[in-house]
C-alpha cells in the first residue's frame, strides 16, 4: 500500500450503507473529487451562495479601499505632468520615491488640475470637514452624512471594512493555528499530553473571554495588532476541542494504523494523514470565528478599548453615535454593515456544515 492510498479517508473507501449516503454517492460522478462534491452541495444552498458573494464584495472593498474612497484622484494632470496619487502614496509608504515639496501637504481638491479622474468617494476616512459636521445622509456632498468632526461616514465604512475584516481573518488564523496544533497533539498522543492540554483548555474556558480581552488591552498599548493577537490567543479553545474530537475519531481508522505499521513518524502521520481528514468541521468553526472576531472588535471599539482613535473602524463609528444620539445615521449604517457581515459568515458556516455532512444534504 502506498502512502497516497493511506492518505485517502477510510470512509471514502467504504461503500455507502445509509440511504443518505447512497443518494450522495449516486450524485457523485465518476472521477469527481470529494471537494468537488462539497462545492456542488454548497451551491444548492442559495442563502449560503449569496452570503459568499457578499463576503467577496466586502473583501474587494477592503482591498481596494484607497481606490474607492480617497481625497486624491486616481489619475490627474498637473502643471503638464501626469500623476497617479493613490499609487504614489503606496510607493512613498514603502520608501520608494517621494512627493515633490509643493505636493506634500497639498489639498488636491484646491489644486488647479488640467484634468483628473477621481475616486467614487472623494474623501478619506480621516478627513475632517469642520464646516459640515453631523450632516444628514443624502444631503450635500456626503452621501451617508458626517460625524461630529466632519468625517465622511461612507468613507469610514469603506476603510473600516479593511480593518474589521483584517482583524477577523488574522485573529481567526491565530486561533486556528493554536487550536489545531494543540487539539491534534491532544487527540493523537493521549495520555499525559491529552490531560495537560485539556486542563489548559478548561482554565481558559473559566475566564470570561470578552472581559479578559478588555483587561489585556487596557493594560497594554492599544493597537490593531494587539487586538488581533488578543482575540486569537483567547479564542482557540473551541477549535482545539473540536480538532481533538475529530483526531480521536480518525486515529482509530485503518489507514492511520497502516501508516503506523509502515514506520512513519507521529508528526508525519498527523500532518499527512490525520489532519487532512479531520479539518472539514474546523472550516465550519473558522467561519463562525471570523464573524465572532469582527463582532468582538466592534464591541471593543464601541467601548473605547479597540484600535487607536485615529483608525476608523465600524465599531469606532458606532462609538461616535453615543455622543450624538440625534445622528441616527452614525448607528444605523455601521450597525447594518456589522450585521450583514456577521450574518454572511454565519450563513457560510451553515452552508459548509450542510455540504460537509452527508446526513444534512438534500
Amino acid at each position: 500500500m502506498t502512502e497516497q492510498e493511506i492518505a485517502t479517508p477510510y470512509n471514502e473507501m467504504l461503500k455507502p450503507q445509509s440511504s443518505d449516503q447512497m443518494q450522495t454517492a449516486s450524485e457523485q460522478r465518476p472521477g469527481q473529487s470529494y471537494w468537488s462534491l462539497v462545492k456542488h452541495q454548497y451551491k444548492k444552498n442559495l442563502l449560503a451562495v449569496i452570503a459568499f458573494y457578499i463576503v467577496l464584495a466586502m473583501a474587494f472593498v477592503a482591498v481596494f479601499a484607497d481606490f474607492i474612497a480617497n481625497d486624491k484622484p486616481l489619475v490627474a494632470s498637473y502643471n503638464g505632468s501626469i500623476y497617479i496619487p493613490v499609487v504614489k502614496d503606496y510607493l512613498v509608504d514603502l520608501g520608494i520615491g517621494r512627493w515633490s515639496q509643493d505636493l506634500v501637504l497639498a489639498d488636491w481638491h484646491d489644486l488647479k488640475l488640467n484634468w483628473a479622474v477621481w475616486t467614487p468617494i472623494r474623501y478619506e476616512s480621516r478627513d475632517q470637514d469642520l464646516e459640515n459636521t453631523n450632516v444628514s445622509p443624502f444631503t450635500g456632498n456626503h452621501l451617508l452624512g458626517t460625524d461630529g468632526i466632519g468625517r465622511d461616514v461612507l468613507a469610514g465604512l469603506v476603510h473600516g471594512a479593511r480593518i474589521s475584516l483584517s482583524i477577523g481573518f488574522v485573529a481567526a488564523g491565530i486561533a486556528i493555528i493554536i487550536g489545531v496544533l494543540l487539539g491534534a497533539a491532544s487527540g493523537y498522543f493521549g495520555g499525559w499530553v491529552d490531560i495537560t492540554i485539556s486542563r489548559i483548555i478548561e482554565i481558559f474556558l473559566n475566564f470570561p473571554t470578552f472581559f479578559l480581552i478588555i483587561t489585556i488591552v487596557a493594560f497594554m498599548q492599544s493597537n490593531i495588532f494587539m487586538v488581533m493577537a488578543v482575540i486569537g490567543i483567547t479564542g482557540w479553545t473551541g477549535i482545539a476541542r473540536l480538532t481533538r474530537g475529530e483526531v480521536l475519531r480518525v486515529r482509530s481508522m485503518e489507514y492511520t494504523t497502516a501508516a503506523n505499521a509502515m514506520g512513519f513518524s507521529n508528526w508525519r502521520i498527523i500532518i499527512r494523514h490525520v489532519l487532512p481528514n479531520s479539518l472539514a468541521p474546523v472550516l465550519v468553526s473558522a467561519s463562525f470565528f471570523v464573524a465572532g472576531a469582527i463582532l468582538t472588535e466592534s464591541a471593543l471599539s464601541f467601548l473605547g478599548f479597540g484600535v487607536p482613535a485615529t483608525i476608523v473602524t465600524w465599531g469606532s463609528v458606532l462609538n461616535e453615535a453615543r455622543g450624538a444620539t440625534y445622528a441616527w445615521w452614525l448607528a444605523v449604517f455601521p450597525g447594518f454593515a456589522i450585521f450583514l457581515t456577521v450574518l454572511s459568515y454565519n450563513l457560510i458556516g451553515e452552508g459548509l456544515r450542510d455540504a460537509l455532512d452527508p446526513r444534512l444534504r438534500d
